[in-house]
C-alpha cells in the first residue's frame, strides 16, 4: 500500500489480523471510524486507519475494554491537535503506568502458565 491509495476493509483486515466483522463494531461505535467512503459506500482506510487500529490492537491482550481504549484515543487525538495540553499529557502518563502495570500482571500470568505447561510435560 503506498500512503496515497486507501485499503477497503478486506485489506485492512488482513493487514491487521482483524476480522471484517470487527472492524465494522469498531465503525458503528466510533472506535474507529473510515476516512472516507468510495462511491459505491465502501469503507476507505489510510496509512493514519492502519496505525490507530494497531494501537488498540495492541490493548486488546491487556484487557482494555472498548470504553478504555476510546478514551486512550481521545487523549492521542487531543494531543495531536494541541501537543501543548498539559491535563492531557498527564492522563497519557496515567494510562501509561496503569498499562505498565497489566504488563507486568500478564507476565505474571504468562509465567505461571509456563510453569504449568512445565509441570505437565514432566508427567
Amino acid at each position: 500500500m503506498t500512503a496515497h491509495r486507501p485499503m477497503q476493509i478486506g485489506e485492512l483486515a488482513e493487514r491487521t489480523g482483524l476480522s471484517i466483522r470487527t472492524l465494522r463494531h469498531y465503525d458503528e461505535i466510533g472506535l474507529l471510524r473510515p476516512s472516507a467512503r468510495s462511491d459505491g459506500g465502501f469503507r476507505l482506510y489510510t496509512a493514519d486507519d492502519e496505525s490507530r487500529l494497531l494501537l488498540i490492537r495492541r490493548m486488546k491482550p491487556l484487557g482494555y475494554s472498548l470504553e478504555q481504549m476510546g478514551e486512550l484515543l481521545a487523549v492521542v487525538d487531543g494531543l495531536d491537535a494541541d501537543p501543548a495540553d498539559r491535563a492531557l499529557a498527564g492522563r497519557l502518563g496515567d494510562i501509561r503506568d496503569e498499562a505498565l502495570t497489566r504488563r507486568d500482571d500478564l507476565r505474571r500470568k504468562l509465567a505461571a502458565a509456563d510453569e504449568f505447561v512445565a509441570q505437565l510435560e514432566a508427567r
